[in-house]
């Protein structure tokens, strides 16, 4: 049931302009890991604490880095790789790099208009990227830049918000939208709570202080969103406005996902016109079904270890998957921090993975220029790793030549 994709569905010419010159202090920041620890000194620490989050002990969070550890690569020497290319071709249209943008809630709040800037760098680079249900920002403004971006989508708990809800994604111009199935419950709120995080957020005189503690987040990113649109809503979780991002009193409405089931999917697919990419698959047989009633593509995740503690590394699943869904795209997230990485997962059979909190960091620290940045040295890292393989086309890559697992 694939859609063709419209022109409007792919990024404009002038997206694709020359990036923002790299300011010096960003130039220091030489692998995605180094995101993360300039994120950590710019932002407030409940909005640090929001996207570094993971559930309860992290089990998932460290299982989903250490799975890597797991394969060794077996490289090949004298091959001629003068010719390497990182371009993916992912529902008929060619990427820069396998790679794409993870859809990353409230990123308005520790980037200035963070979604637009996520989906401009993605245009500009010529990756995809996921805009978050979650997000402040309204998807029809993401929309009407013409980016490419994808949007992700947490249904509401009932059918006429949910028809009402894919409707307006429809409406606004989304082409491709992903269904994330993995929420069916708020995942247990210990960690937001030790770091401060509310969702909304409370004012407290703690919240000011980090405010205060952090002038560059404070002028840059939180008042001069205030005083050019205002106070930042959740905008995307239903058709309507939802709850604001500070409020003393308003309660955010969390539909209950529980009893959403495989019918409900069926609904999606017989009023959804576009493509359509379910997220946070990890058992190959809801896989299977996912295909069967019409799935387009499949991203294997366990939400970046965000939501059940102990939940299995993607990778670790995702060679099954793969084969039991061999005729349609199977991707992946969680954990990808390197581009070794990228190609162990490749291999295995993930026709394109997703990065979330890096780029998020990135966007935060470095805003456009920032996100720019982290693309370009994780490509570099694929492309220099191709070479080391002794590769020059993604489509080479085959686990039983160049992996060797250790276990």
């Amino acid at each position: 049931m694939t859609t063709a994709i419209a022109s409007h569905d792919l990024p404009s010419s002038a997206s694709r302009a020359a990036p923002p010159a790299l300011p010096a202090r960003l130039r220091e920041l030489r692998s995605l890991e180094d995101f993360e620890h300039a994120a950590r000194r710019h932002l407030p620490r409940p909005v640090f604490g929001y996207i570094s989050m993971a559930a309860e002990t992290r089990r998932s969070l460290r299982g989903n880095r250490e799975c890597f550890d797991d394969y060794g690569f077996v490289t090949r020497v004298l091959k001629d790789v003068s010719r390497r290319s990182t371009v993916a071709t992912l529902f008929g249209h060619e990427y820069a790099a396998p790679f794409g943008i993870a859809p990353m809630g409230i990123s308005a709040l520790s980037a200035y208009r963070g979604d637009l800037v996520l989906a401009r760098s993605a245009a500009r680079a010529n990756v995809p990227m996921i805009m978050s249900g979650s997000s402040l920002i309204r998807l029809e403004d993401v929309a009407k830049e013409k980016l490419g971006a994808w949007f992700q989508a947490y249904l509401p708990g009932d059918v006429p918000n949910i028809t009402a809800l894919v409707d307006r994604i429809g409406n606004a111009g989304f082409q491709t939208m992903v269904f994330t199935v993995d929420t069916p419950v708020t995942p247990n709120p210990e960690h937001f709570a030790r770091s401060g995080f509310t969702s909304p957020l409370r004012p407290s005189l703690g919240l000011a202080w980090q405010g205060i503690s952090h002038p560059r987040w404070l002028f840059g990113t939180f008042f001069r969103t205030i005083l050019q649109h205002g106070m930042p809503h959740f905008e995307n979780n239903y058709a309507r406005r939802g709850a604001p991002i500070l409020s003393k009193s308003v309660t955010r409405d969390f539909s209950d996902r529980g009893h959403l089931n495989w019918e409900h999917f069926g609904l999606i697919r017989k009023i959804w016109p576009g493509r359509i990419v379910i997220k946070g698959i990890l058992h190959r047989e809801d896989a299977r079904i996912a295909r069967d009633m019409g799935a387009d593509g499949i991203i294997v995740s366990n939400h970046g270890g965000r939501q059940l503690d102990g939940a299995v590394s993607p990778l670790r699943v995702l060679p099954g998957i793969v084969d039991a869904c061999p005729d349609i795209p199977v991707m992946m997230d969680s954990g990808i921090r390197r581009g070794s990485d990228v190609l162990k997962a490749l291999a295995l059979g993930a026709r394109f993975v997703f990065v979330g909190r890096p780029f998020g960091y990135a966007a935060a620290v470095g805003g456009e220029a920032g996100v720019g940045h982290a693309i370009s040295l994780l490509q570099q890292e694929v492309s220099r790793n191709m070479a080391m393989l002794g590769i020059n086309g993604l489509q080479e890559l085959d686990a039983q030549t160049h992996l060797c697992p250790y276990r």
